[in-house]
């Protein structure tokens, strides 16, 4: 068997909301398969943290990092030609930035779901399009966005970000047919309840807690790594033939019946 197939050396890998949760859980995954990592995220100083830390745990591998804000269409044309000043081309791109505010529907304020779908899904529209280029000069590169269950099955979510990531499954598949003559895959990896910071809020209502663990069939909450090998499986040459897909990572969420 060739173990060529299940690593990453020499590729460079461009991963949004990279400075904790699922985020940073990839960017250490990819590293550890060899890749070189440039990482984007809001917080300068976390991210700077986590870069230098990275660096220490992967010290054969290249890890740069950028503070941008990926919902700012300025920030976005900046991280593309941060990109091309330090390489010729890219290999692998992860849009996993994401945000939400949850609340009734009729409470939303135009601001707040706008400033949604910015940040999930015209960022990974917009930076998948400036990426093109990059991409499409290597001869095998890939694209995974991060979706979520919400964007196939009615959660507790709020409808703006269920509408966002139902969307952004949708442009993996478009993308994925469109650029796949241009030698670049498109998929998606769909997470259920992952323990980041993000969710502890809500997870820390016992109640809650317990009824989302009850339609859980594996009866716990999923971790970071947990979605950040599902992302690095489909950047692995080994998954040369798969594109267009959206793998959930859910605990069997999705499959439970009555």
């Amino acid at each position: 068997m060739s173990t060529h197939r299940w690593r990453l050396d020499g590729q460079l890998a461009l991963i949004t909301g990279a400075s904790a949760g699922i985020g940073l859980a990839v960017a250490r995954e990819l590293l550890g398969l060899g890749a070189d990592v440039m990482l984007v995220a809001r917080n300068a100083d976390m991210l700077e943290t986590v870069r230098d830390e990275l660096s220490d745990e992967f010290p054969e591998q290249g890890v740069l990092g950028l503070a941008a804000d990926v919902s700012d269409d300025e920030d976005r044309r900046e991280i593309l030609d941060w990109v091309e000043d330090h390489a010729d081309g890219l290999d692998l791109l992860v849009n996993n930035a994401g945000g939400n505010i949850s609340k009734a529907t009729v409470d939303y304020t135009e601001d707040e779901w706008r400033d949604i779908f910015e940040t999930n899904l015209f960022s990974a529209f917009e930076l998948s399009r400036y990426a093109h280029p990059l991409l499409s000069r290597r001869a095998a590169s890939a694209i995974v966005n991060v979706g979520s269950v919400s964007g196939i099955t009615a959660v507790r979510s709020g409808s703006p970000y269920g509408m966002t990531k139902a969307a952004l499954h949708q442009l993996t598949r478009n993308l994925a047919t469109e650029w796949a003559e241009d030698g670049v895959r498109v998929n998606a990896v769909a997470p259920w309840y992952i323990r980041t910071r993000r969710t502890s809020a809500p997870l820390a209502d016992v109640d809650y807690y317990e009824e989302v663990i009850e339609r859980t069939p594996m009866r716990r909450i999923g971790e970071p790594e947990e979605v950040a090998a599902a992302v690095a499986f489909l950047c692995l040459p080994a998954a040369s033939y798969i594109t267009g897909e959206c793998i959930a990572v859910d605990g069997g969420f999705l499959r439970y019946g009555f």
